[in-house]
């Protein structure tokens, strides 16, 4: 087999990625960005337009990180900012404790990315550079203070919302961190790519056993680290739960990990123990958080058009209340919760009514609901790109006015109404393409799972069909979302 294209040979980016320091500057930068971003949101003008904390997070993050996506991979993780408080909290405090069993898994994190979406509309965050500013405190502290107590990277693999995004969506990216010749791996000795490498004069006294890095044990000797989420390259399949830091990459003594290109759908034809996950098929946790993110994004988007107004009005209404939280934490518990579980449930009983199969409800459930999420990333897509097309020039005002402020450049008047990337009459097709093509690839992921779960052709195309009819009633949603008039948030005309 022709080994598949690495972008560690790339003759420049490859070179850059091969240095033991391109992550820290990588994430330098973005803490810089940071940093930034909480000063103009506590101190600056609290009108969201124009200022960095509404701009940068809501509109040109959102829109490079749905890219990123699309065309590489998990590429925020590998330069997340957060890693450096919780690298320092790692210096300075033990963070060998176990994490508690209630804790493992992804339901925390579920909870936490029902609690920011539902937050992000009831109390207008993208609209405040104050509690944007705050969310990214929140978010550095939590970072230092979870990985301080426990080994590993605990807030990476069990907490950190944004994170579980990538890590989801990262399924459909072309590019994964994997081993490039299993046979180098099999008569490998060291297994430094878990364990990392220690210092000859330092040699461990009992080796500790795989699955544990040993950065996480706190052991004396360890020049470079392992993978901190436990994920063994040899038994790693796909993008869950990577993070892409390249250490196993710094870490390998056969220079045999690299960034392969793949098949978006590679993930959904078989369903092997991964290292560090299991079966995700028989995961509940992990499809709960499959549905949460495919789900989330279409009411993430009906929360942004017209329509939505009228009805939390008319509920209101109904239940002789206007509190805002309370209705849209009742849209939210309804539109990420209620609902999927309906659809899919019913989608998953027809399915083995169709195929006749005898296996339970939710194992239905947790082994279609995967191939939801190229959809789920088209809309997402889609939705962020909106914003970011039609608002991503808006930075350069922002940037001008905070120069301004400093003294750096001279005072003028910015031309706040600057802000679209692409013509108007652009829009509606590339958001149109971006979620006819995740319906395509949520499609043929369908199909394969039917295939590997089924067996028999004939009987995977009756078990196949009732998601099929899912998908495409979601893809439909999607486009009537796109004909609504949507809240031009982060850009000058959205005050």
């Amino acid at each position: 087999m022709r080994p598949a294209a690495d972008l560690l040979h790339a003759p420049v980016l490859g070179r850059f990625l091969r240095w033991r320091h391109a992550r820290t500057t990588l994430q330098s930068i973005m803490l810089a960005l940071a940093a930034l971003i909480i000063l103009d949101g506590l101190f600056g003008p609290q009108i969201a337009p124009r200022n960095l904390a509404g701009v940068l997070p809501w509109v040109h993050w959102r829109g490079f990180v749905v890219l990123a996506l699309l065309v590489a991979g998990n590429l925020f993780c590998a330069a997340c900012p957060f890693m450096l408080p919780r690298r320092l909290a790692k210096r300075l405090f033990p963070g060998n404790r176990p994490v508690p069993r209630v804790l493992r898994g992804k339901w925390l994190a579920v909870a936490l990315l029902f609690a920011f979406f539902w937050a992000y509309e009831a109390f207008d965050v993208w609209a405040s550079p104050w509690l944007t500013a705050w969310v990214v405190m929140t978010y550095f502290a939590l970072a230092f203070a979870v990985d301080a107590f426990f080994r590993g990277a605990a807030f990476c693999k069990h907490v950190c919302p944004i994170g579980q995004f990538h890590f989801v969506n990262a399924m459909v990216s072309p590019l994964e961190v994997r081993v490039r010749n299993l046979d180098t791996c099999a008569n490998c000795s060291t297994k430094d790519c878990i364990r990392g490498r220690y210092a000859p004069a330092s040699p461990l006294s009992e080796p500790h056993p795989i699955g544990t890095p040993g950065q996480a044990l706190g052991l004396d000797g360890l020049i470079q680290s392992g993978c901190e989420l436990a994920l063994f390259q040899p038994r790693k399949e796909g993008n869950l739960d990577c993070t892409f830091c390249m250490e196993c990459i710094h870490a390998c003594p056969h220079d045999n990990v690299g960034i392969l290109l793949r098949s978006p759908i590679r993930e959904f034809a078989s369903d092997p123990v991964r290292s560090g996950v299991g079966r995700i098929s028989r995961r509940p946790d992990f499809a709960a958080l499959a549905l949460l993110l495919t789900f989330g994004a279409f009411l993430n988007a009906f929360g942004m058009v017209e329509p939505v107004y009228a009805l939390q009005s008319w509920v209101g209404r109904i239940l002789g209340t206007a509190s805002e939280p309370l209705l849209l934490a009742l849209f939210f518990v309804a539109g990420l919760g209620i609902i999927p579980l309906a659809l899919t449930s019913a989608a998953a009983w027809a399915s083995g009514r169709l195929a006749g199969s005898s296996a339970p409800l939710w194992r239905g459930v947790t082994a279609y609901a995967w191939s939801l999420v190229p959809l789920g990333l088209g809309m997402w897509a889609a939705h962020y790109l909106y914003h970011f097309l039609t608002g991503g020039l808006t930075i350069v005002p922002v940037v001008h006015e905070y120069l301004s402020d400093l003294g750096v450049v001279s005072a003028g008047s910015p031309r706040w109404g600057m802000g679209s990337l692409v013509p108007e009459s652009w829009l509606f097709p590339i958001q149109l393409i971006l979620l006819q093509l995740g319906l395509f690839l949520t499609l043929l992921a369908g199909h394969r799972i039917a295939l590997r779960e089924e067996g028999a052709r004939s009987r995977a195309l009756r078990a196949f069909a009732p998601w099929a009819v899912l998908a495409t009633f979601l893809a439909l949603a999607g486009i009537w979302l796109f004909f609504q008039p949507m809240e031009m948030r982060g850009t000058f005309q959205a005050i």
